[in-house]
């Protein structure tokens, strides 16, 4: 007689095996050491904070769609990042458990929760309702309790609540923001990915005093963030 396979465990020892090799074979070789965040990317569950259609994919090196129409979702920017990228944004912003983060392009609510296991207090903003609505369920879902998601444009709507420790853009722009460097209080990083196609680099910003330290240490490229400025294309 056969017995009946014990679904739920095999699942999740299916998901810790691809979890431990999304750690190994993806994140640790793109220069990601820090052990913290490592063991926060084994602790946070990617798969919980997927769309179910793509559950089978949380793990890959990729960016995953948070739209049904695939084209439209990367056009627009509204998508997880890769998580080799996420891991390393999070290992060069150094998030400290006494800081207070605001990240723009809250998408499904994963970077947020990682955000919220290092950092007292996250803010994430999301210009799409309906994504507002999945990342507040899945950081519900996740227990996380100090990360609030508001429906709000981080490129043109005020921002209450700051200054901020930490500042994630969870997509490109095409220059780093003035308006959200401002909200730095001293010490603070900000973390963005500048640029145009074929060419985007990391950029961190360290605000000293009234100075804006900044460095690029990694080329990534990804989609763009919502309503950000772009460069003017007219030549002479």
């Amino acid at each position: 007689m056969n017995l009946p396979l014990n679904t739920s465990f095999d699942t999740s020892n299916c998901a810790l095996q691809a979890r431990y090799n999304m750690i190994e074979q993806q994140i640790r070789p793109w220069n990601v050491l820090d052990e913290g965040v490592l063991e926060l990317l084994s602790a946070v569950r990617r798969e919980e904070f997927v769309p179910p259609s793509y559950e089978g994919m949380a793990f890959t090196d990729m960016e995953i769609p948070l739209n049904s129409a695939t084209e439209e979702a990367m056009r627009l920017g509204q998508h997880m990042l890769a998580p080799r990228v996420e891991a390393r944004m999070l290992q060069d912003l150094q998030v400290k458990p006494t800081d207070r983060v605001l990240e723009i392009g809250a998408g499904s609510g994963y970077m947020a929760a990682l955000l919220a296991r290092s950092a007292e207090r996250v803010v994430t903003l999301e210009i799409v309702p309906e994504l507002v609505e999945f990342a507040r369920e899945n950081l519900r879902s996740a227990g996380i309790q100090n990360a609030e998601v508001r429906q709000a444009d981080g490129a043109l709507d005020p921002i209450p609540d700051g200054p901020f420790d930490v500042i994630v853009l969870s997509g490109s722009v095409a220059e780093v923001p003035q308006k959200l460097l401002s909200l730095l209080r001293e010490g603070g990083r900000l973390g963005a990915i500048v640029g145009q196609q074929p060419m985007m680099r990391a950029t961190f910003v360290r605000r000293t005093g009234d100075r804006f330290e900044t460095t690029r240490p990694w080329d990534v490229v990804t989609s763009r963030l919502r309503n950000f400025p772009e460069p003017s294309s007219f030549r002479f």
